[in-house]
């Protein structure tokens, strides 16, 4: 068992299926086949703890009205043995459970038992997943775009993992194709504008002209010289790419690492040319007459896909575009890989190519559903009430390095995870620094911190510390913060499960916030210290509880828990 949870949706449903058979013997309901009884926790708290719609989901085959069939169905529940107090009938036909409080007592125990492996399910069954995340062109430093993809990327790779799936992080390094060959072009002008004089070499409109590019040519020259004055133009560019690329590689590694993410794969993009996998794709989908060919290139058929038009794959001079790269990767990942389920996070500007990319897979006997495609939409920051554009240490865009160095890498992962992909995010840099209850990851922190100061206070001037949990009565813990506290801790393996299932990290943050508001209103109403004895470690196994929860969750999420702030 991996929840409380768990255990009442079991009782709850082997309920419900010996009322149904009851009823059936007894010829007050027709015997019928029932599907997976729907278990749910209502969304308004005065209709029980928990609530399920079989009636309903039923009256056709009962031939009768589901209220109706609800209340034969509550006359014949046997629950004895069960945390079900009673049934009730509600509306059309939902039967509503109201549980003793023997079940929050009984989570309490749970959570201590699990300590650090609460919260961990096998949902998952250990299918194999592969989440490839931020994978930024590798000719400049990480923006925005690349912060919130990683944070989420990040996290949803954590949530599976931790929902039992076999997940493999991967970056898919973009090092063939137009955005190298611009690198390479960006590269040469500036090495030679630095060896013959700027007013010599143009540098190209649509180059990169960032500051990196002139310290790559810089460098290169004081390590070589001017060795590649002489050389063609594709030698000079392929032997500065060949110096500048692994160079911006190693530099995004770090910077993600310091932003607490750590990648299984860094796949290249140049490998699939070198092994010939974007050709062996190319020559499936036309032997198997996935392709059209006309104005001298060949395109994936749109007809043949279920695609508004056709897509090029090859342009008429030969080469390849992007979306054949992109469907050699994929397939690469299915098939010769394995993956069962695959998993992108794209930014807002991707959305076009969502649609072609999953039907693209379909000739690979790989059903759509098999790739998630997570759209993430765009990020604006805020100083002193004003959109900030330019980073106060350089005058330039503000990159993920500028960000971290602002308001940290707790404060950022946090933030990019408040709202869902889809939601536009309005990150407020000042509040993200503040120390106040305003900033979420300060007062979860916070929270974490105070409990520990409580612990470590006990400890050091009472000598009251936690042992023998199973020697502690929970049901002394009767008033109201209590319970709703124990109420919310019982709640986290199943927003895991809800936040695997929706790939919205963003459950999570908000989950620990109501955690740490929960607390906080506990703290206010109940004493720890100078209580009874009894009454004392029973709130002491609860708030030892609530420091696991808390901890459990930053973990999940690569946010420090502090014990001291």
């Amino acid at each position: 068992m991996n929840s409380i949870y768990e255990k009442i949706y079991e009782q709850i449903r082997k309920v419900v299926k010996d009322a149904f058979a009851s009823c059936a013997k007894n010829g007050s309901l027709p015997a019928a086949e029932l599907p997976e009884i729907p278990v749910e926790v209502p969304r308004e708290k005065g209709y029980g703890d928990f609530s399920t719609t079989i009636a309903m989901q039923m009256a056709r085959q009962l031939k009768m009205p589901p209220r109706k069939a609800a209340e034969i169905l509550i006359e014949a529940m046997d629950l004895a043995g069960t945390y079900i107090e009673k049934a009730e009938c509600a509306g059309p036909g939902f039967i509503n459970f109201y549980l003793d409080r023997q079940w929050l007592y009984d989570a309490l125990r749970f959570i201590q038992e699990k300590k650090e492996r609460y919260g961990e399910l096998d949902m998952g069954k250990n299918i194999r997943v592969n989440v490839e995340f931020v994978s930024a062109n590798p000719t400049g430093p990480l923006h925005m775009g690349n912060a919130r993809g990683g944070a989420l990327g990040d996290c949803i790779a954590r949530i599976l993992k931790k929902a039992g799936y076999d997940v493999t992080r991967e970056y898919y390094i973009n090092d063939a194709g137009n955005q190298i060959e611009k690198f390479g072009i960006s590269l040469e002008a500036r090495y030679l504008q630095l060896l013959l004089g700027e007013d010599k070499v143009p540098f190209p409109e649509d180059g990169y002209h960032g500051e990196d590019i002139i310290e790559h040519a810089r460098a290169y020259i004081s390590q070589y010289g001017d060795s590649l004055i002489n050389e063609t133009p594709e030698e000079r560019r392929e032997a500065l790419v060949r110096y500048a690329l692994p160079i911006n590689i190693e530099r995004i590694r770090k910077m993600l690492s310091s932003y607490g993410i750590e990648y299984d794969v860094w796949f290249s993009e140049q490998s699939l040319y070198d092994n010939g996998e974007v050709d062996d794709t190319i020559r499936f989908l036309k032997e198997n007459g996935y392709t059209v060919e006309k104005d001298g290139a060949i395109w994936l058929s749109g007809e043949k896909l279920g695609l508004e038009k056709d897509e090029v794959l090859i342009r008429s001079n030969g080469v390849p575009t992007y979306l054949a790269s992109d469907i050699a990767y994929h397939r690469n990942k299915f098939i010769t890989r394995g993956f069962d389920w695959c998993i992108d996070l794209w930014g807002a500007d991707h959305h076009g190519h969502v649609a072609r990319m999953k039907k693209a897979m379909v000739p690979f006997g790989v059903s759509e559903d098999r790739l998630e495609i997570i759209i993430f939409q765009l990020v604006r920051l805020y100083r002193n009430g004003e959109v900030a554009r330019m980073s106060k240490r350089t005058g330039k865009t503000i990159s993920l390095e500028d960000l971290l160095e602002e308001v940290g890498r707790d404060a950022a992962r946090f933030f990019f995870n408040l709202k869902t992909a889809g939601s536009h995010l309005d990150f407020d840099l000042d509040l993200a620094v503040s120390q106040s209850n305003e900033n979420p990851v300060y007062y979860v922190q916070y929270a974490h911190a105070r409990i520990c100061s409580m612990i470590r206070k006990l400890k050091e001037e009472e000598g009251v510390v936690l042992k023998g949990t199973d020697r502690i009565n929970p049901e002394l813990l009767t008033r109201e913060e209590e319970l709703a506290l124990i109420r919310k801790l019982a709640e986290y393996p199943e927003e895991v499960r809800m936040a695997a299932k929706t790939l919205e990290p963003s459950r999570l943050t908000r989950y620990v916030m109501d955690v740490a508001a929960h607390f906080h209103s506990f703290y206010n109403a109940c004493r720890v210290k100078g209580e009874e004895e009894p009454l004392m470690m029973a709130r002491l196994m609860l708030v030892d509880s609530t420091r696991i929860v808390i901890r459990n969750v930053l973990d999940l999420i690569s946010i420090h828990a502090p014990e001291k702030m």
